[in-house]
């Protein structure tokens, strides 16, 4: 069976490189009836915090990844907290030293970066020497008594280790320029090679998919698997994301925490499956689907050798193509606590006119790429539009006028105004006044929103009413002093 893990570090937020990591072991496992595990790598005490396992298991399950082992859901080859496992990892470097295949090295770290310093000088590959290799047992019981801290370290077999990667096909490395790497710190931790190799080991791990920045600790845990006497797993070494300046991905790139995108109210299904189409492409060249499209087709050497871009306006077109074909109900609901946040609604939820907040999140999502977009996005309905200089001088054209003299006088007849009645209105004011196009319905749009773009006005003059409308309107007629239209606005909660 086939049995994959993702294996972070808790000590910070899980961003989109890691995320990207998980769910194409996640895809793997789905896709192969497979089993994935979630083990979290926390032996770096210092850096590691509970704080962001438990976020990192959360923002997981907001994006709809779920395992079958886990710190959370327990599982017959645990612990999964690295922290947990001390004690394993011992027993097998006690099994390696009885075996003769590890030493311990008495070189301290001053030691060490002065031989890496003189090898960079002298064009030599900066790698252990292995002087602690061969001590005598003289030498060995003076450094003991001397009370001197040591690591472990790995003897490593003097060959070439060559390996099928699924995704770059043949790779081989020298190991002699590798040297004795450490396997126990002077502290007692496992190091990250030995750690992982001892738990895949175990946890019987199939396949590791990872990024290719790990490519390179591949021989040293293939030389271990043999040390643990286990066939190594098969290896697929995915390609990193880049931002558009062919650096790594960063913040500066735009790139957040998945917490910050789930903050931001993008849709996790959004963010899924973009995150999917970094290195990755179905055969059919869609570019919105959801994972259940793709788990009969997807193979993991399909998988792209270049790196991807990671690109935000992307993203945000995505995004917005669920939001729109998503469930109104739930849009407005993940729209509440934003609008709250402002003062646009009343933060008693007895108090909301849910009625009203749905016509009005319905209206305004076409143009959101993220729910907290829906602040701005519906500020039209609560406050006064405020009309920049430029829209003064529009606003007080002589065309711009006759149009909305004539659309007050019609609003004045009005007792209500529904999106038919309004362009019953609309089409009466344009044969009243002969004008057509922009120069019909733009200065209607201006005076009522402030703005040149956004829902359509049949919309819009629905949820503000015809009292509303004839309001906005009449600042309007007649211009005067441009002060009136750029006072502060006021503002209504629903």
């Amino acid at each position: 069976m086939v049995r994959v893990r993702f294996a972070p570090s808790p000590t910070g937020l899980l961003h989109i490189g890691n995320a990207r990591m998980a769910i194409f072991n996640w895809l793997f496992a789905k896709r192969h009836n497979g089993v994935f595990i979630l083990r979290i790598e926390d032996t770096d005490a210092t850096r590691s915090d509970k704080k962001y396992m438990d976020r990192l298991i959360e923002d997981l399950h907001w994006l709809g990844l779920t395992w079958q082992e886990g710190p959370d859901v327990d599982g017959q080859y645990g612990p999964y907290l690295q922290s947990e496992r001390s004690h394993i990892y011992r027993d097998f470097c006690q099994k390696f030293l009885k075996e003769d295949i590890v030493y311990r090295c008495y070189c301290t770290p001053e030691e060490l970066e002065e031989r890496r310093r003189i090898a960079r000088l002298t064009g030599r590959p900066p790698r252990y020497d292995n002087r602690c290799r061969e001590l005598t047992d003289k030498q060995k019981k003076a450094f003991e008594t001397s009370g001197l801290s040591f690591t472990i370290r790995f003897k490593v077999p003097d060959e070439v280790v060559i390996f099928d990667d699924l995704i770059r096909g043949a790779c081989q490395f020298d190991m002699s320029l590798i040297g004795d790497f450490v396997i126990i710190r002077s502290d007692g931790t496992p190091s990250f090679h030995f750690a992982v190799a001892v738990d895949d080991t175990l946890m019987n791990i199939t396949h590791i998919i990872r990024g290719e920045d790990h490519l390179s600790n591949t021989p040293c845990h293939i030389v271990l698997f043999n040390a643990l006497k286990r066939k190594p797993p098969q290896f697929a070494h995915l390609s990193l994301t880049m931002g558009a300046d062919r650096t790594l991905l960063s913040k500066r790139h735009g790139a957040f925490s998945i917490s910050e995108y789930h903050k931001s109210g993008y849709l996790p299904e959004a963010l899924l499956n973009y995150m999917m189409l970094l290195g990755w492409a179905p055969k059919n060249k869609k570019e919105k689907f959801t994972v259940e499209d793709i788990i009969n087709t997807f193979e993991i050497r399909d998988m792209s050798k270049a790196s991807s871009v990671f690109d935000q306006q992307k993203l945000d077109w995505l995004s917005g193509q669920y939001i729109r074909e998503a469930d109104p109900e739930r849009i407005t609901n993940m729209s509440i606590p934003y609008l709250q946040s402002v003062g646009f609604i009343s933060t008693d939820e007895n108090k909301i006119d849910r009625t009203k907040l749905k016509l009005i999140v319905d209206t305004v999502r076409t143009n959101m790429s993220c729910v907290s977009q829906v602040v701005q996005e519906v500020d039209i309905f609560f406050k006064d539009a405020v009309v920049s200089e430029k829209h003064v001088e529009f606003l007080s054209s002589e065309i711009s006028q006759s149009v909305l003299l004539s659309f007050s006088a019609k609003l004045s007849k009005l007792d209500t105004l529904s999106s038919e009645v309004f362009k019953e209105v609309l089409t009466a004011v344009q044969k009243e006044t002969k004008i057509n196009g922009k120069g019909l319905y733009m200065p209607i749009r201006i005076a009522l929103t402030g703005r040149e773009r956004g829902p359509e006005l049949y919309c819009i003059v629905n949820i503000l009413g015809v009292h509303t409308c004839r309001k906005r309107i009449e600042r309007f007629l007649l211009v005067k002093s441009r002060q009136l239209f750029s006072s502060e606005s006021t503002q209504k909660t629903i």
